[in-house]
């Protein structure tokens, strides 16, 4: 199995899912401008989409989409508590956070990464994640994770996102819950790991 991934990207959270699960793995680096990865290759012809997550499994089969890679991955060990079990209320919560980051989140957010933004429109974007984070910030009150007292495939996918709010000056200690969750992801070996992975991996020539 492959993983293609380029640094700072959300393909970090299948990466960090990748770890949770001990699985083996190969690591593609991504050039996001040139679209060559570090074999050589043209990423185009593994994902048409042109952007990173993409997950390449031994059948030749390609998935794509973080929310539908993270799943998958935590399926393969029905017993890793990352994701319950398909037909489940909860299975359902899961998939009903996934999506709320993906739209709310990572998509409210990613605007924010074209330096050419005008000021105006860049303070919209972030009073619309300040209230996003509010409400993170009142469910984390009770829980420890976004399920519960467990890690789960969304705490991967929200930490990778979160973790770019620095590069836009948004200060996450305004939500002290939401920093302390930080925190605690911060430290589990499976994000240790995948990052000290991605670092070793030449950038790409």
């Amino acid at each position: 199995m492959k993983l293609y991934f380029a640094p700072a990207t959300c393909a970090l959270s299948p990466h960090i899912v990748l770890q949770e699960l001990g699985l083996p793995y190969d690591l593609v680096r991504v050039d996001n401008r040139t679209k060559r990865t570090s074999g050589g290759g043209d990423f185009l012809s593994i994902n048409p989409k042109g952007y990173v997550a993409a997950f390449a499994l031994d059948t030749g089969d390609v998935l794509t989409e973080g929310p539908a890679i993270v799943q998958y991955l935590a399926d393969l060990n029905p017993n890793s508590g990352l994701a319950a079990a398909n037909d489940t209320l909860e299975r359902v919560r899961l998939q009903e956070w996934l999506n709320y980051i993906t739209s709310e989140i990572h998509s409210g957010s990613s605007p924010l990464f074209n330096q050419d933004l005008p000021e105006t429109v860049r303070n919209l974007f972030k009073m619309k994640l300040s209230r996003r984070f509010d409400l993170i910030e009142t469910g984390l009150t009770t829980r420890d994770y976004l399920m519960g007292d467990r890690f789960t495939v969304a705490d991967a996918y929200l930490f990778t996102v979160l973790g770019w709010m620095e590069g836009f000056s948004i200060d996450l200690s305004r939500w002290p819950k939401v920093a302390a969750y930080m925190r605690r992801i911060e430290v589990r070996p499976s994000v240790a790991a995948a990052l000290e992975r991605e670092a070793a991996v030449p950038s790409v020539v």
